[in-house]
């Protein structure tokens, strides 16, 4: 990671914690996700549901990287703030979520006792469920839409990603863009059905 991002990453955890030491023992709840795209993500689908997440007292959380998912479970969760929480990880970083929960005081007994606190993990990633959504087509329209088309057929024809289904060139390209197309992909979504663990977290908080 170059050091200007990592300076970037710095100043979103600064300014996501210190909006956390914000929310206050009245808070309704606090949604812990890894970054900004999984942030934008919910918040646009929960407006197509006629939902208002401010309104509501629940405060979506960027945590800067699931390395951080401590620090920030440790201020809010029940040895600290005891704001509800609820919140969204990759397949990847799961284990990390839940020695946070446990550490925290949350009681993990069984492989699906990270659910029944409310938090939810995407096969794969959040991009990934959304691309399986969409479908590959939809993708496609949606990078014509943004005049990055060409872009990603250039990136196709990489040597590394020769080979790879077009769903895995999709997901690879979009990690040099996730801010900017996750509330895109959102808008695009059939809501019926929602993919999962996006279904399963909005019907929890």
């Amino acid at each position: 990671m170059s050091p200007e991002r990592m300076g970037g990453v710095g100043a979103v955890l600064r300014d996501e914690f210190a909006r956390a030491r914000r929310l206050g023992p009245d808070a309704g709840r606090a949604v812990l996700v890894e970054g900004a795209s999984d942030q934008a993500a919910i918040s646009t689908l929960a407006g197509r549901l006629g939902r208002d997440l401010d309104g509501e007292g629940v405060a979506v959380i960027a945590i800067a990287g699931a390395t951080n998912i401590g620090r920030f479970v440790e201020l809010l969760g029940p040895l600290g703030m005891n704001v509800p929480l609820a919140g969204l990880c990759d397949a990847g970083e799961a284990q990390a979520f839940r020695a946070a929960l446990e550490d925290a005081g949350f009681p993990m007994s069984g492989e699906d006792e990270m659910e029944r606190h409310g938090f939810f993990v995407c096969n794969d990633d959040l991009e990934a469920e959304l691309i399986r959504a969409l479908g590959p087509e939809t993708m496609l329209r949606i990078m014509e839409g943004q005049r990055q088309l060409r872009s990603f057929r250039r990136f196709q024809n990489q040597p590394a990603q020769r080979g790879k289904t077009i769903e895995a060139q999709i997901r690879r390209w979009l990690g040099n863009h996730k801010i900017r197309y996750a509330p895109l992909m959102v808008e695009a979504l059939d809501l019926d059905p929602i993919p999962d663990p996006l279904h399963r977290l909005l019907e929890w908080i």
